[in-house]
């Protein structure tokens, strides 16, 4: 997993609340459990005219000018800035697949649905709750200004903007230490692989019948 330390990019302002997964990731594109093959389709309903399904040809589908990710000003975005309750709805994993596919990094918003949460942090993604008054702040300095951007520091748990204003957010201890060092599920798994090793080496020492061929 790519580690999270700072993050400084472009916002993309999604001004609406109660995003759901379906929305972030319509059903019709859950037929994959890779990873990978999502970021085409992000916002698919809001980004195209059309009608979409798996293995279009996104090239040829009309695109919706007037939705934030089409328009030129927002292009190579790594920062979204949405509204409460982000990641509402069922619980698939596909949505942060998608978000990062597409290269957000880093989702603000006053609050999120648990499960996206979870599953953003287990994806090298950081999901970072301000304030609704922040919220709004950010939300007028972006429309304002075009190309906007703000700085995201892990560690430092902040975000700052151009004119150097830092809002403060929390971020659990262990969430912070797998993000700052790359680590998911399995990455943290191998960290005990001399351990597991060592006892798996133990068990055919002692019980050497597990491992006899039929």
């Amino acid at each position: 997993m790519q580690k999270y330390t700072v993050e400084q990019g472009v916002v993309t302002p999604l001004d609406r609340a109660n995003v759901d997964t379906d929305l972030i990731i319509p059903k019709q594109f859950l037929k994959s459990i890779k990873r990978t093959g999502f970021g085409d389709n992000l916002f698919d309903e809001l980004r195209y005219m059309d009608e979409g399904y798996l293995g279009q040809d996104i090239s040829k589908r009309p695109k919706n000018p007037d939705f934030v990710l089409n328009q030129p000003r927002y292009q190579g975005s790594t920062i979204l800035l949405a509204r409460t309750n982000f990641g509402c709805g069922s619980s698939r994993e596909h949505a942060p697949w998608a978000l990062s596919e597409y290269g957000f990094r880093t989702v603000i918003a006053p609050s999120f649905a648990d499960i996206f949460f979870n599953n953003s942090f287990k994806n090298g993604m950081l999901p970072v709750i301000l304030t609704e008054q922040e919220v709004d702040q950010l939300f007028k300095e972006c429309e304002a200004n075009e190309g906007y951007q703000l700085t995201v520091d892990l560690d430092a748990q902040e975000v700052r903007t151009p004119s150097g204003q830092a809002f403060k957010f929390e971020v659990d201890s262990f969430r912070k230490h797998c993000l700052l060092n790359g680590l998911d599920d399995i990455g943290l798994t191998l960290q005990a692989s001399d351990d597991i090793h060592a006892f798996e080496n133990q068990i055919k020492q002692t019980r050497p019948w597990i491992f006899k061929e039929l």
